[in-house]
This record gives C-alpha cells, structure tokens and sequence, in this order.
C-alpha cells in the first residue's frame, strides 16, 4: 500500500543476517504480506505443522497478530509461536509509519530437547500431523539461549534501521496513509477528531480505522493522544517554566483535566512528577 522495497539489495541483507545467525529471516510489507526471505524454505518442522490445515491458518493468523502487536508497541517483540518455537519481530518505520516488518522464527529455545519437545508435543497435540515426524523435525533445529536470540534481535533491529537510512525502503508520498499520517502532524495541536479527518478525506471512519491499524498499530484516536503526549513530553523537558495548562493547551488538549489523565495513563506519572524529574 504504502512501502516498496529494493528487493535485491534486500535479499542480500537478509542472507547476511541468516550467514551470521543461522536464523531464517522474513520481510513482510504492511499488509502482513511476506515480500522476502532468506533461505526461502521454511524449517522442516514448520512445513510438517502447515500440512494440517487448522495449524496453517494458526501460523497465518500468528503472524498477522505478531505484526500489530509490534506496531502498538513501536519496537522489537519476541514472543513464541503457536507451536512452541520462538520468532521475534521488528517494524521497519518511516516516520510514525510501519511500512513493513522484519521477522525471524523457528528457533529452538530451550535448555534441552526434552523440555523443548515436552512443550511442543502439547501445543500441537491437536494437529493432524505425526507425532514422530514432529519430533524428529524439532530435534534438527539447532539449541539457541536467550541471550543468542536477543542478540540476533538486536541486529535484526539495526537492519530495519539501515534499510530506511539507506532508501531501501520507501514511501510512495501520493499513497492516502501517506497523506493522512501528513495532515495529523500539521493539525496535531488544533481541536482535530476522526471526523474531522474522514471529512477531509471524504472516507468512512471504518476505511480510517483500517488505515491506523495498518501504519500505527492501534486506532487513529489513541494515534493522536499518543503523538500530543510525546509533543508535551518535549515541551515539558525543553520548556520548563511553561504551566502544565499551557503546555496541554499547546498540544490540542482543550480540556486539562482529560490532559492529565490521559498522560498519566501513557507515561505512569503525572506531568508534574514526569517535569520534576527531568
């Protein structure tokens, strides 16, 4: 929708992160759509899970909800798989866009054998797939420590920063949620709604709901707050002899009360605790 990658110079990022790690890595544009991968063959394990159909729709669905959970939380997540192996997963931003996602899965990460497959043969003991072939694919996979996989994590989250340093990803500036990501950060300390954005985009609140979902993460109300937050954060720390009044004034919070309530619940303190100790 939004995103376009160099996918040669891509690919050969990702071989280099897999010739270091050993880890298979993904890239899936903002539709949760896998774009590029190296190696391109998934694990033996994960090709065996995916021949029962119910366990495809959950690799599929996996994926997507690893996806948005990322993008919510502006970072790196690493979490374990429906079926018991561990993935993490880092959004690649442009701006406050989420253009794409950079995935690395199928690693075992446990201390043994034994406790790895102990845990793997529950999660997928409702699987139409051989127990013994399972088992036989999860003892090929190479042990991995926490640590390791963090590590891997880290590079992984400098890749996604030099794709977008380098122009290996790229927005095309005419796309809607271009448009729309534009006019919230010219518009962000007036008295703006998602009304006032469909209106002046003449699209429905349901097309605008799919569009934040999709670039931020979470609904384009929260989007909002979370961007005048951050703006009263700045001012907080830079302008010090500003009231609190007049900082949520500045940031479009019309109302003060709803202003220190809200930065409470995104920042865990209020504003003055948050100005006191900067």
């Amino acid at each position: 929708m939004v995103s376009s990658f160099n996918l040669e110079k891509l690919t050969s990022m990702l071989r280099d992160f897999y010739t270091v790690t050993k880890i298979r890595i993904t890239v899936f544009n903002e539709n949760f759509r896998e774009i590029a991968a190296f190696p391109k063959e998934i694990a033996p394990f994960c090709r065996l899970i995916r021949t029962d159909a119910a366990a495809a729709s959950m690799c599929a669905a996996c994926d997507r909800e690893a996806c948005r959970t990322a993008a919510k939380r502006h970072g790196m997540y690493i979490y374990q798989c429906h079926a018991g192996l561990k993935e993490a997963i880092m959004p690649i931003y442009l701006g406050n866009l989420a253009i794409g996602y950079l995935f690395f899965g199928h690693v075992f990460a446990y201390n043994s054998y034994e406790e790895g497959w102990k845990v793997i043969e529950q999660k997928c003991a409702g699987y139409q797939v051989r127990i013994s072939e399972l088992k036989a694919a999860s003892l090929k996979h190479p042990l991995m420590s926490e640590a390791y996989i963090l590590s891997a994590a880290n590079l992984m989250q400098a890749i996604a920063s030099y794709l977008c340093m380098e122009r290996l990803a790229t927005l095309r500036r005419e796309d809607l949620p271009v448009q729309i990501d534009r006019y919230i950060q010219e518009h962000l300390t007036e008295d703006m709604d998602v009304k006032d954005i469909c209106a002046h985009f003449q699209i429905g609140k349901t097309r605008l709901y799919e569009i934040a979902r999709e670039s931020y993460g979470m609904g384009i109300a929260e989007f909002i707050r979370r961007q005048r937050i951050e703006m009263a954060q700045e001012l907080l720390r830079d302008f010090p002899e500003l009231s609190i009044s007049d900082v949520a004034s500045r940031c479009g919070f019309q109302d003060y009360n709803y202003f220190f309530t809200v930065f409470r619940n995104i920042v865990g303190k209020s504003p003055k605790e948050y100005s006191n100790e900067e």
